[in-house]
């Protein structure tokens, strides 16, 4: 949500800096997340002016060029060569002089230079408003006022001042902060409480709406009555559809919507000012009648973008009665919008259900201001102001007249809310004594009108443009927001109470391997439980299938549309957003739940995955930068076995069946826990990973269920040292380092204290499909020195079985 600062103060009289009004608004829940100071023109229209054409004469070599004389207040006038076919002799124009930077939107940019066009030179150009940045219209250059100033800076003359833009991020319940005059509601409120300064809500002008004629022209008729709640609008005659005045599109600019005339401007306006949406028609196409009804399954509709969808029954729309207009509070139709040969129109202004117009803007991928707004609920009693105040500023901006205003339909009028408040209830859920007094002001500043007062507790009436709050624990959150979130002391003792031990025994060891994984410079992770079912669709393999995904009924956006039932998916993406800002060693993990469903059951499953890619450690001169593969991550899921006393029962298998790459599945005895591997190249290439990220996926509650078995013991230190015996061996490719450590370690389980693999060799001097592992074993007495035979024969015992086993043989 982007607000003006100085549009904000139409509103508000405030002298309050952009950078306080911030700090004011974030405080009172409106949090804002980013504070610009904008130009309204990109480039400030620096070397820009106001000329006078002296004299326009045809090219000779092109029939469309013009060579034109401009007077811009210098010394000599200058030679421009100009294509617009409305050039002429006497106008005031607007005059890019060379070396000036034109911006027609900010991502595009060109220089002005001298050139030679057509063998004629020119030094600079006459300018269209789309070329300056400060319109669409390219259909000929500007043509100012005659009394416009010759030389005068462009900027000066189109009055552009500097603003700031005010970029919050509205939670959608604050449906009323919308627009403006909402926004300015939240500071009035704070002021009047905190006494920072003077202030009043002031609301728009209207008294400027007049009906020349009323004659009944459009007849208006509602035929679903429960998704339009309310309807009406009037026709204003005899418009001229031309630019906006500089005024209108300065603050349509700020907020970053492009001007396109003066009636589609107003509407965008009024919308952004009151947080109303409105609808123009072109009255030609609408005849002498607005029907609103649904529509018939499968009907087809052009809208605005050009694009023909095909209709629901249950999709709302706005029609003559014969031929479709809008899809009502969603998207207007491509055929019946407000064009430059528009003489009258029919304003519309509307209330319609917001669960409508979420499910039909969901239903065809849509999200428009419009239905932003109406899908969380506008203010009714702002629908009939909305339209006059938008009806005024269009006659009088387009020189045209309010003809007729239909009798609006409202039949079943929508109450204000009435909540039961109680004083000490606020106290205790707030944490803090408030007076009582102080309360009223805070409710009072906010227009929730106390009805009765029976002391402790109080009837209050929520005003309508506060959909979202409707229980006492709204209220009470509205009082701690104006009061001050900050000014609520944190108590220095808190008691915390866990009466499941079993709970937070299952906290703590999350807690420990979070600890565990934290000091190994691993970062902990949070993503959202919804995803987008593309991940599916274009990841998901043979693995996972959206028949089994749980799907949201009502999603946010299509992003947003699927529980996740992995968090591999959305791991990458935050590998992704973090590679894309230079950031590429990567070390997170993530403890969430999955979701599926299979027939009619639903799976909830925790889970802990992590990710690891990139170099090994930070670079620096006296280490050499390697980069971490498949076994820095299984140390470090091996590690967390261990920390929970599993790893003795530890055993893999090849992975099969994954969206994994290649890798291994876990095992503790017969249950499976997880796997760890590593991502494909398609998949790579997909999500434009140029490394390899290496993944280990946990069934945390599986993990849980087997219990902490890592039991604390104490025993002496050994008193004697230990003995290491290597073998260099020669084995079939498809040996595995764990098969030769069971191996050993069934051969002897009182000495054998641990193998390990220190070399691998592959290469053209071994046989084919053989590889060389080099072992070494360590045997250790704890109360006497070890003896050569006693070693000797545990390790030809062990050669023994290695070659029956595994056919082994010993290199030299």
């Amino acid at each position: 949500m982007k607000i003006s600062y100085n549009w904000l103060k139409n509103y508000v009289k405030t002298e309050h800096s952009p950078e306080r009004l911030s700090e004011i608004l974030t405080d009172t829940g409106l949090e804002v997340e980013g504070l610009e100071k904008v130009e309204i023109i990109k480039g400030g229209l620096e070397g820009v002016v106001i000329g006078h054409v002296t004299k326009c004469v045809p090219h000779e070599g092109a029939d469309r060029l013009n060579v034109t004389s401009v007077d811009i207040g210098e010394a000599e006038e200058v030679q421009i060569v100009c294509g617009a076919p409305n050039v002429a002799e006497g106008q005031k124009v607007v005059v890019a002089t060379v070396g000036t930077t034109l911006f027609p939107n900010p991502d595009e940019s060109f220089k002005i230079k001298k050139a030679k066009i057509r063998g004629v030179e020119s030094f600079g150009m006459i300018c269209a408003e789309d070329e300056l940045g400060m319109g669409v219209s390219h259909d000929g250059i500007m043509v100012l006022p005659k009394d416009a100033k010759i030389g005068q800076k462009a900027a000066d003359f189109f009055n552009l001042a500097d603003d700031y833009r005010i970029e919050i991020g509205l939670t959608p319940n604050r449906s009323d902060a919308l627009g403006h005059l909402g926004v300015a509601r939240d500071i009035v409120a704070f002021n009047k409480v905190h006494k920072t300064e003077k202030s009043s809500l002031q609301l728009p002008d209207i008294s400027a709406y007049k009906v020349v004629e009323n004659g009944e022209k459009v007849k208006i008729e509602v035929r679903a009555p429960d998704d339009c709640i309310r309807y009406l609008g009037c026709v204003i005659s005899n418009i001229k559809v031309k630019p906006s005045p500089d005024w209108l599109k300065n603050y349509l600019l700020t907020i970053g919507l492009s001007p396109i005339n003066n009636v589609v401007d107003v509407t965008n306006f009024v919308m952004h000012e009151l947080g109303t949406p409105l609808h123009a028609f072109d009255l030609s196409k609408v005849g002498e009648k607005i029907v609103v009804k649904h529509a018939e399954e499968g009907e087809l509709f052009t809208t605005l973008d050009g694009v023909e969808r095909k209709l629901s029954d249950q999709d709302l729309m706005i029609t003559n009665g014969s031929k479709n207009l809008c899809i009502a509070g969603v998207f207007g139709g491509l055929n019946s919008g407000v064009s430059s040969e528009t003489t009258s129109i029919f304003l519309e202004s509307a209330y319609f259900n917001p669960v409508s117009v979420r499910k039909t803007a969901k239903r065809h991928g849509l999200n428009t201001d419009a239905s932003f707004r109406f899908e969380r609920g506008v203010d009714v009693k702002m629908i009939e102001f909305a339209m006059k105040r938008a009806a005024t500023l269009i006659a009088k901006l387009s020189d045209g007249s309010i003809s007729h205003e239909p009798i609006p339909f409202y039949p079943k009028r929508i109450k204000s809310k009435e909540v039961t408040f109680s004083y000490s209830r606020c106290n205790q859920l707030i944490g803090n004594k408030i007076d009582a007094e102080k309360v009223g002001e805070i409710l009072n500043a906010l227009d929730i009108q106390i009805l009765q007062n029976n002391g402790d507790r109080v009837q209050l009436k929520i005003p309508t443009y506060r959909v979202d709050v409707t229980r006492e624990a709204d209220v009470i959150e509205e009082v701690l927001r104006i009061y001050g979130f900050n000014n609520i002391e944190l108590p220095e003792k808190w008691n915390i109470s866990l009466s499941d031990q079993n709970l937070r025994s299952e906290e703590m060891r999350l807690n420990t391997i979070a600890d565990l994984l934290v000091s190994q410079g691993y970062f902990e992770m949070m993503n959202n439980s919804l995803t987008s079912s593309n991940f599916i669709v274009e990841h998901g393999g043979e693995v996972f299938s959206n028949d089994n995904s749980v799907k949201m009924l009502n999603p946010l956006s299509l992003d947003l549309d699927v529980m996740r039932q992995s968090l591999i998916f959305q791991g990458l993406t935050t590998v992704v957003h973090n590679k894309n800002r230079q950031n590429s060693d990567l070390g997170l993990f993530e403890f969430g739940k999955i979701y599926q469903k299979f027939n009619a059951e639903f799976i909830e499953n925790k889970r802990l995955s992590i990710f690891l890619t990139g170099a090994k450690q930070v670079e620096q001169w006296n280490s050499n930068q390697g980069e971490v593969s498949f076994f820095t991550l299984k140390g470090i899921v091996t590690s967390i076995l261990e920390r929970l006393g599993l790893d003795a029962l530890l055993s893999t298998k090849a992975l099969k069946k994954s969206i994994l790459e290649d890798g291994i599945q876990l095992y503790i005895q017969k249950d499976k826990i997880g796997e760890i591997g590593w991502t494909s190249n398609k998949m790579n290439k997909s999500l434009g990973l140029k490394q390899r990220v290496y993944i280990a996926d946990l069934d945390w509650d599986m993990i849980l269920s087997l219990g902490n078995r890592n039991k604390t013991q104490f025993k002496p230190l050994p008193k004697a040292f230990e003995v290491r015996r290597d073998y260099s061996l020669l084995l079939d490719k498809s040996v595995t380092f764990q098969q030769i450590e069971e191996i050993a370690r069934k051969t002897d389980r009182k000495l054998l204290k641990e193998v390990k693999l220190f070399d691998v060799y592959e290469g053209d001097k071994l046989p084919e499909n053989k590889k060389s592992y080099a072992v070494s074993f360590h045997f250790q007495d704890n109360e006497k020195t070890l003896k050569d035979v006693q070693i000797d024969k545990i390790m030809e015992d062990i050669r023994k079985q290695l070659e029956s086993q595994l056919k082994a043989e010993l290199r030299s």
